[in-house]
């Protein structure tokens, strides 16, 4: 386990015997440390007021996660992202894994998933914020947006009264930067954060493991920024292409 654990256990000291005496009782236990560090806290609240700042930006991301074979062994597979964001409402984000590529366009007005490779396409009219998209698209058509966290951290949409545990662990180098990091437990996920120093916090490394899965899988995300992109606003714009077909989005059966 990385770094100190913030859950202490309860030890029993015996007091030393006096001459022919009956050994004393052992004096009461310390009560548990706080699991949930208060500054790891801040500094996490701090990233995602920073975040949420962003107006214009492109981020990157390399992720590698693992599937967990019947008998217990393991496979990594890898996929690689790109989402280009102007706030208050576009988004276009490139999605390329081993098998499939997919990009998803939003413009504000309407939002297109779209596979190049069969040239297939889906457009469903939307209005909402970026963070409303991310919300909306996972809720109602089980499609989640690369990095999607990026847009809840901060924001009432990841409320931090729900993280179990919070620690910090150290500092360390991502990609030649100067990062903490941190640690924190929510629900049945483990999860390590790597965010640069200063007052400018972006998170720069991710890691999570499944905690309901007795084989542990995890995901790795790598993530790259830049803050100065060349992107105009005709790149969140949708064009089908020539032979390209339309197909429904079909939503998710109500539970």
């Amino acid at each position: 386990m990385l770094g100190k654990t913030w859950i202490s256990a309860l030890a029993l000291t015996l007091a030393a015997s006096v001459a022919g005496a009956q050994t004393a009782a052992p004096p009461a236990a310390p009560p548990p440390a706080n699991p949930v560090d208060a500054a790891s806290i801040q500094a996490l609240q701090a990233m995602g007021t920073h975040l949420q700042s962003l107006q214009r930006f492109s981020v990157s991301t390399e992720v590698t996660g693992e599937r967990v074979l019947a008998d217990g062994q393991k496979l990594q597979h890898s996929a690689r992202a790109v989402v280009d964001v102007a706030r208050p409402n576009r988004l276009r984000a490139r999605m390329t894994g081993p098998r499939t590529e997919r990009e998803l366009f939003y413009d504000g007005k309407a939002v297109t998933l779209f596979t190049p490779a069969q040239k297939y396409y889906s457009t469903v009219e939307f209005s909402g914020s970026v963070a409303e998209l991310v919300s909306r698209l996972q809720e109602r058509y089980g499609v989640e947006v690369p990095l999607s966290d990026l847009f809840l951290w901060g924001t009432a949409a990841a409320p931090i009264d729900r993280i179990q545990s919070a620690m910090y662990v150290g500092p360390a180098v991502i990609g030649g930067e100067r990062t903490d990091q941190y640690a924190f437990r929510q629900g049945n996920f483990d999860w390590q954060l790597w965010m640069t120093t200063g007052d400018k916090p972006l998170p720069r490394k991710l890691v999570i493991v499944n905690r309901a899965d007795e084989a542990r899988p995890q995901s790795v995300s790598l993530i790259i920024w830049n803050l100065r992109p060349a992107f105009t606003d005709a790149a969140f714009r949708f064009t089908p292409p020539k032979g390209g077909s339309r197909i429904e989005l079909v939503p998710l059966k109500a539970q």
